[in-house]
């Protein structure tokens, strides 16, 4: 698996609208080994994101980066942040855990 890690800083009072921006914007259309994408902010600086975003393979990650549809989320993207994000690209060599549910990208707890 391959990837992206991204971190930025979010503009004052657009935390809300970039949520909804990252939420909606579903898959990559023309990457079609796109595996997953997840935000958050972090803890010691709300103001700042965290992006991770999986592709089953290196050559996915670099076709959905030359696609013109990317270019054009990156500059709504842009819009959001403060200045240019960092992106870390990476070889992802294990995985523990369960894939993201539905509650816990809304902050829910299921049942309640």
């Amino acid at each position: 698996m391959y990837g992206t890690i991204m971190r930025a800083k979010i503009k004052a009072g657009q935390m809300d609208t970039f949520r909804r921006f990252a939420q909606e914007g579903g898959s990559p259309d023309d990457a079609s080994g796109w595996v997953s994408s997840e935000f958050a902010f972090e803890d010691k600086d709300p103001n700042r994101i965290v992006g991770i975003i999986r592709f089953k393979d290196k050559e996915s990650y670099v076709k959905n980066a030359n696609a013109p549809q990317t270019n054009d989320n990156y500059n709504q993207m842009l819009k959001f942040l403060e200045g240019p994000p960092e992106w870390i690209d990476v070889h992802y060599v294990a995985f523990q855990g369960e894939a993201l549910k539905e509650y816990m990208m809304t902050g829910s707890v299921p049942g309640s």
